[in-house]
Order: structure tokens, then C-alpha cells, then sequence
């Protein structure tokens, strides 16, 4: 039983991944990794941590904690629901908006460099 529930996690982390990265293949231009990890630190780690767990300096004075991209339920999230998080924020919660502080393209590239954090594990 836990055999098959490994395997049908590890067929969804690879679907998924693989579907993530056509998507952000299909962008105009590619995602700019360092960039995004430049805009990341800069932008989000205060909340989300520089590893992305979720435990940035200010995570414990905030009434709503801030995601933790390592989390099987954010790892599941489509490029288009976690890049219309950045865009527009989340209503009730610390996370504002982005649109008119990044453009579009910053906005893909901290995408693209937080699938990476979730990606690297401990």
C-alpha cells in the first residue's frame, strides 16, 4: 500500500514538473534565473525565507504564515495560479500584489526561481 502511494506521488511530482517547465518554456522569453533569485531575495525572502520554508525574519509577526514551497500542496499549484498569487496578491492575507512594482517578466523569472527552491529539498 505505501509502495503505490510513493509511486503516484512520484508520477505527479514528474507530471507536474514536466507540465511546469512547458509552461515556462512557452514564455516569450525564457526565465532568468539569476534574476529571479536576485528579485526573490530582495522581494519575498522577508516572508517566504531564502530556502522558501516559509520562515523569513518576519513570518512570526504575520497573521496569515507565509507559503512554504516546499509543501506538497504548493508544489501542486500551476504556474499560472502561483504567477497570479505574484501578480495580484491574496485577499485577507500579508501578500499584496506585485503588478506595478515588477513587470511582467520579473514577475516569471522570481516564479521560475521559487519552482527551483520547491525543488530543492532540505
Amino acid at each position: 500500500m505505501m509502495q503505490k502511494k510513493h509511486r503516484t506521488f512520484a508520477l505527479v511530482a514528474g507530471l507536474s514538473l514536466f507540465l511546469n517547465t512547458v509552461m515556462v518554456a512557452a514564455q516569450d522569453l525564457p526565465a532568468d534565473l539569476t534574476r529571479g533569485k536576485s528579485l526573490y531575495q530582495t522581494h519575498c525572502a522577508t516572508c517566504h525565507g531564502l530556502a522558501g520554508w516559509g520562515d523569513g525574519p518576519t513570518a512570526e509577526s504575520l497573521r496569515v504564515a507565509p507559503a512554504n514551497f516546499h509543501r506538497f500542496r504548493s508544489f501542486l499549484k500551476s504556474d499560472e495560479e502561483l504567477l497570479r498569487t505574484i501578480e495580484h496578491g491574496v485577499v485577507f492575507s500579508p501578500m499584496h500584489a506585485w503588478t506595478g512594482s515588477l513587470t511582467e517578466g520579473q514577475m516569471v523569472d522570481v516564479l521560475a526561481y521559487v519552482r527551483l527552491l520547491s525543488q530543492q529539498g532540505n
